[in-house]
């Protein structure tokens, strides 16, 4: 007779928990966790992540069987976050290609601005704005190619975000990747948890920005990037 797994009907999210808790990493909700779901595992929790908002929605007393506009909401809801606004929790970093700096460069490079998308994590309420990215290379900086600097964008702020940690985030990222001389981040944001919900004023803009090696220490590189930036808001 086969024996029958232990784990059997245990849900799969509490599978994933078990193995962050045993490698003691955070799971805080801007982490990736990609390398603790196994193949086929994604699937499994968009199935409970569906059932779980089909609760939601019964406690917020719609009635999903008869009303044909919300009828297949849990499951739309479900793949929203797992496979389109919050993806970058769950799937691993893209793959980007790298490439000697062969010509030396260093002069000042600035990409942008660069369209981003993230949600609050204090209310999973739209985040949407825009980054520049300054870089100062140096003869070891690895070269990537404009577009990757948006991907990796892309792969930070795919996660309930706050502001001012996602900009340490991709800049940590692309220090990891490119190792210049300097870096400087700057986001320009509007909240949907302050237009579309509390004080709902609609005009208000978030700026911050992370400051990096040569940016931090030389003043008219720093004034440089920040004047070339075209103006915000």
């Amino acid at each position: 007779m086969n024996s029958i797994p232990e784990d059997i009907g245990t849900p799969v999210s509490v599978k994933i928990r078990e193995r962050i808790a045993v490698s003691r990493k955070r799971f805080h909700a801007n982490d990736n966790i990609a390398d603790f779901i196994q193949p086929g595992e994604l699937e499994l929790l968009l199935d409970e992540v569906e059932e779980k908002m089909k609760g939601v929605l019964s406690s917020l007393v719609i009635d999903t069987e008869h009303d044909h506009n919300t009828g297949n909401t849990a499951r739309r809801v479900a793949k929203m976050y797992l496979k389109e606004v919050f993806q970058g929790r769950y799937v691993k970093a893209p793959e980007i290609t790298e490439f000697p700096n062969a010509e030396h460069l260093n002069e000042l490079m600035i990409v942008g601005p660069i369209t981003v998308r993230s949600a609050c994590s204090h209310h999973f309420c739209p985040i949407m704005g825009k980054v520049w990215i300054g870089v100062l290379p140096n003869e070891h900086t690895n070269v990537i190619g404009l577009s990757k600097y948006a991907r990796l964008a892309e792969w930070v702020m795919g996660r309930p975000q706050i502001q001012e940690e996602a900009v340490v985030q991709l800049a940590d990222l692309i220090q990891q990747k490119t190792q210049p001389d300097g870096l400087a981040i700057v986001m320009e944001a509007s909240h949907f948890c302050m237009s579309w919900r509390g004080v709902k004023d609609v005009d208000s803009k978030m700026i911050n920005s992370v400051m990096r090696g040569s940016f931090l220490k030389d003043a008219n590189l720093r004034r440089e990037f920040l004047s070339l930036i075209p103006q915000k808001g």
